[in-house]
C-alpha cells in the first residue's frame, strides 16, 4: 500500500508542473489571439511529457491498489477509466498540435502514451477525422463523423424513451461491447506494433497487479468504463440533434451549436473537470471557437465570449437537462400539439 500511495502522490506531482509552467502570468480573461501568443510563448515540450508520464504513474498506482480486496479493485476500474479519458483528451490537444512545442514532439507524444497502449487509430487519421472532417461540420448529418457516431449508438429521430435511455449507456449494452472490441480488433490487426504495445501494456499490468490490476485495471476500464465516459463526453459537446444554423464569426457560429455544461454550478463543473470532462472538453464550446487554443487558456477566453444559446445545469435530470433537450429534439411533438410536460429523464 505504501508504494502504491507513494505512485499516486508522485504521478499527481508530476501532472501539476505542466500546470503550473502555463498558469504563470497568464490572463483572467482575453481575446483569442492575445491567449494565442501566450501560449506560444509558454509552448516546450518537457512539461508534456511529465504529464502523460504523470498519468501512467498513477495508473501503475492504482493497479497496485486492484490486489486490495473487491472494493478497492472496484476504485481502481473507475479511477483508471478517468486516467483513460484523460489521456484521450491530452492526446486531443496533440492532435491539434498545441500539447507540445514541435509538430514531431505533439505525435510522438500522443502516439506512445495514448494511441499506442489504447489500441487507437494512428494520430493522422485521428487528425484528420477530427480537425478536418468534424470541426468545421459539427452537427452537420451526412457531413460530421461524430454525429454519425451518435446515430449508430441510437440517437435517432422518432426513438422510445426507452431506447433513449439505452443509448446513453450504448458503450456497456452488449452492441456497445461488441463494437468497441470490433473496433480495437480492427486497429490491432491493421497495425501490428500496436497489438505489441497492447500486449506489453497487458504485462505491466499483471506484473503489478496480478490477475486483480490485469481484469480491473485494464480489461473493464478500457472495454466498459473508459468507452463509456468518451460516449458521455460526446453528448454533451453540442446541440447534436437541432443546432442553430448560423453564419459569422466562429465564435457566433460555434455559440449556435456547442453546449456548456454546469456554467452556473461551480462544485459539478470541477468535478466534471477532474473525471469525465478534463483537459478543456468541459468547454468545449471555447475549443470549438477557437481549435488552436490550449486547455490551459480556455477559462479566460471563456470569460471574453457571450455564452452558447444552450446552457444546462444537469446532464440527465431536469427538464432543461442534456438527456432532455437531446430527447425533445429527437421526438418533436406533432404540428399544432404542444409537449406534456414528462417526468425527467434518467438513464
Amino acid at each position: 500500500m505504501t508504494l502504491c500511495l507513494a505512485l499516486l502522490i508522485t504521478g499527481t506531482a508530476l501532472r501539476q508542473i505542466d500546470r503550473a509552467h502555463f498558469a504563470l502570468r497568464r490572463p483572467r480573461t482575453a481575446p483569442g489571439p492575445e491567449l494565442i501568443a501566450h501560449q506560444r510563448r509558454r509552448a516546450n515540450n518537457t512539461t508534456p511529457l511529465l504529464l502523460l508520464a504523470g498519468q501512467w504513474v498513477q495508473i501503475t498506482g492504482w493497479w497496485l491498489l486492484a490486489t486490495h480486496g473487491p472494493l478497492a479493485a472496484v476504485i481502481a476500474a473507475v479511477a483508471v477509466a478517468v486516467h483513460f479519458r484523460h489521456l484521450q483528451e491530452i492526446s486531443h490537444a496533440a492532435v491539434h498540435g498545441i500539447l507540445a512545442r514541435t509538430p514531431r514532439a505533439n505525435l510522438l507524444l500522443a502516439e506512445v502514451f495514448a494511441h499506442y497502449p489504447l489500441a487507437l487509430a494512428p494520430v493522422p487519421v485521428r487528425r484528420r477525422r477530427h480537425v478536418r472532417d468534424h470541426h468545421p461540420n459539427a452537427a452537420i448529418p451526412g457531413t460530421d463523423p461524430n454525429l454519425a457516431e451518435l446515430h449508430t449508438a441510437g440517437l435517432r429521430a422518432g426513438l422510445t424513451r426507452a431506447a433513449f435511455a439505452t443509448a446513453l449507456i450504448h458503450p456497456l449494452t452488449p452492441r456497445g461491447i461488441r463494437t468497441t472490441t470490433t473496433t480495437i480488433t480492427a486497429v490491432l490487426r491493421r497495425f501490428p506494433a500496436r497489438a505489441a504495445a497492447v500486449i506489453a501494456l497487458a504485462g505491466t499490468a499483471y506484473l503489478a497487479g496480478g490477475t486483480a490490476g490485469l481484469l480491473w485495471g485494464l480489461l473493464v476500464p478500457r472495454l466498459l468504463l473508459y468507452p463509456q465516459l468518451a460516449h458521455l463526453s460526446l453528448i454533451i459537446e453540442h446541440t447534436w440533434f437541432d443546432p442553430q444554423v448560423r453564419t459569422g464569426s466562429p465564435a457566433w457560429v460555434e455559440a449556435g451549436r456547442c453546449l456548456r455544461l454546469y456554467p452556473r454550478n461551480r462544485a459539478l463543473a470541477a468535478l466534471a473537470a477532474a473525471t469525465w470532462l478534463p483537459y478543456g472538453d468541459l468547454r468545449h464550446y471555447a475549443h470549438s471557437a477557437h481549435p488552436g487554443l490550449r486547455w490551459n487558456y480556455l477559462p479566460a477566453l471563456e470569460h471574453h465570449l457571450a455564452p452558447p444559446h444552450f446552457t444546462p445545469d444537469a446532464l440527465l435530470l431536469g427538464t432543461s437537462s442534456v438527456a432532455r433537450h437531446h430527447f425533445d429534439a429527437l421526438t418533436p411533438a406533432p404540428v399544432g400539439h404542444a409537449r406534456e410536460d414528462e417526468p425527467a429523464m434518467t438513464a
